[in-house]
């Protein structure tokens, strides 16, 4: 494959490969497990009620997640650049594209979950603490976790295995707690009469959306290929290390809400973690259990403010009209883009509407990243001859399972939430406009 380069795009130096596996991991296993595995269930209730049918969403959502993992896997080897599907897309399809993915990444794509985030930690660590304005808490935390990645790469990586080990360890303690509860609730996992139909149906798709967006971050590491060493073995088994570690965390979470606390508490409820707390942890629960909450979404702020300017740096070193985003401090850290970032998520605390953000986010999530993992096809064929240090696991089931449970999804949005699509439709539809505006040609390798 030959490089064609756009005669005004910014030249950058490489930037110095400081991450290992371990911290690769980390990052996907912290930027998965954020607010989603909090709340999900209280949304999933009101329409399905068995047991089996709530641990298939998280199962199917699991193999979702997987197979994208192990396609971004092998694109991350053959196309090693930090980027993510604003990289992929532009190699792949055409510069306008991964325009579009750049821009719903930049804008939205990570400061609306960090700003989620924020706001539920400062909702917990108000009910912790007893005192104190949630707003202002929330503020705290955003400009905290920042000001450590604005340092260098080594108190960033330090700073995300110290969180991530700790969110794991409080899990662990919370399902580990949960099988001694007593009594148990009256729930089967066990298939029963009707799951088959219940699995196959509208509102599964529509939940497993709420669960795809519990599991967004799989696919966190190739965005930041150029910092991690050897990537083409690590950025591979990062990715499926850390994703196969949250789909058994996530069924065993689930599994623990559903036998100690009654189904009609966590109904349509928001803070699911503080209602199961409850009934884990005894009296003082509550309090326990927004604990573990506040330090998961303090790991999981800290992981999507270190991947989501390495998109915004891409486009700044790429187009000679965002430069500015492409320039790094000292230590490597793309400082300007860090601070945009920053500054839209205190615009979006500001608004403090976060749930119809989200909704509408995942239609053009899952858009980008459908046409990423057909990407694998795509190059195949396009393009055979370049190195694959690493390929997909059974291809092709696992872009074409992806595919096929991602367009289920994206057919029943249009369909049950359809403003809400629309609305992300138009998100990526603005991004396009942007680019063709601009006139200006991403760099491409063909």
């Amino acid at each position: 494959m030959t490089s064609t380069i756009e005669n005004r795009r910014v030249r950058m130096p490489a930037p110095a490969r400081t991450i290992g596996f371990v911290t690769a991991c980390s990052i996907v296993i912290a930027n998965i497990i954020g607010t989603g595995i909090f709340t999900s269930l209280g949304f999933q209730l009101p329409e399905i009620h068995s047991g089996f049918t709530l641990l298939m969403l998280w199962v199917v959502g699991g193999i979702a997640a997987l197979c994208g993992a192990l396609c971004y896997g092998e694109l991350s080897a053959a196309l090693p650049r930090s980027g993510g599907e604003y990289h992929f897309l532009s190699q792949i399809y055409h510069p306008a594209l991964g325009f579009m993915a750049g821009f719903i990444s930049a804008t939205v794509g990570f400061a609306a979950p960090i700003a989620l985030a924020a706001m539920a930690f400062g909702k917990y660590m108000h009910g912790v603490l007893g005192f104190g304005s949630p707003v202002i808490l929330s503020f705290a935390v955003v400009w905290l976790v920042a000001i450590f990645h604005l340092k260098n790469l080594q108190v960033g990586s330090a700073f995300q295995n110290l969180w991530t080990i700790v969110k794991l360890l409080l899990i662990s303690t919370l399902i580990t707690a949960g099988f001694f509860v007593e009594p148990k609730q009256e729930i089967t996992f066990l298939p029963q009469p009707g799951d088959t139909t219940s699995i196959f149906s509208g509102a599964f798709a529509v939940a497993l959306v709420y669960v795809m967006y519990s599991y967004s971050g799989w696919n966190a590491s190739s965005y930041i290929i150029g910092e991690i060493k050897k990537p083409e073995k690590n950025v591979p088994r990062s990715l499926l290390a850390g994703t196969l570690v949250v789909v058994a965390a996530y069924v065993l979470v689930n599994a623990i809400f559903l036998v100690t606390t009654p189904q009609e508490e966590m109904r349509a409820q928001l803070e699911v973690g503080l209602i199961a707390g409850k009934h884990i942890f005894g009296a003082n629960g509550g309090r326990v259990a927004g604990a573990v909450i506040c330090l998961g979404l303090v790991s999981a702020i800290s992981s999507m403010t270190w991947i989501g300017p390495r998109v915004s740096m891409s486009m700044g070193e790429d187009h000679w009209w965002l430069r500015l985003l492409g320039r790094k401090n000292p230590h490597g850290i793309p400082t300007n883009a860090m601070v945009l970032q920053l500054l839209i998520v205190n615009l979006l605390l500001l608004t403090r509407s976060f749930e119809n953000v989200v909704q509408y986010t995942q239609f053009s999530l899952l858009l980008c990243s459908l046409f990423t993992v057909l990407g694998v096809m795509v190059l195949r064929a396009t393009h055979p001859e370049i190195a694959r240090p690493y390929r997909v696991w059974a291809y092709p089931l696992p872009p074409i399972i992806f595919a096929a449970i991602t367009l289920w999804m994206m057919f029943y949005l249009l369909r049950w939430r359809t403003i809400e699509s629309l609305a992300g439709l138009t998100t990526a539809l603005v991004g396009l406009l942007l680019y063709f505006c601009a006139g200006k040609q991403l760099h491409r390798s063909v």
